[in-house]
């Protein structure tokens, strides 16, 4: 509870992970057979890359601004819990 009120219902998502996995498999697919497992590693290391790119450039699903406020103290009023 101590994340900004506009990130909690994203963090319980498992959106992001779903269409990440989506597109690891889709890419494999595309390959069919691996000759070995550092040809899998290396496929899978170039999508999760690729993605962290498409993360940090375009539009942003958690806003960076709202996690400086994770360090402040504040009440959540609705559950009377105090958050550090």
């Amino acid at each position: 509870m101590a994340f900004p009120r506009q990130h909690r219902t994203k963090l319980h998502s498992t959106n992001p992970i779903e269409r990440l996995n989506k597109e690891v498999k889709r890419r494999a697919d595309v390959v069919g057979i691996f000759p070995n497992e550092t040809s899998i590693t290396r496929l899978i290391g170039a999508v999760l890359f690729e993605q962290n790119d498409d993360w940090q450039t375009a539009s942003r699903y958690m806003m960076g601004e709202a996690f400086a406020q994770i360090d402040h103290e504040e009440i959540d009023l609705i559950l009377s819990i105090k958050a550090a």
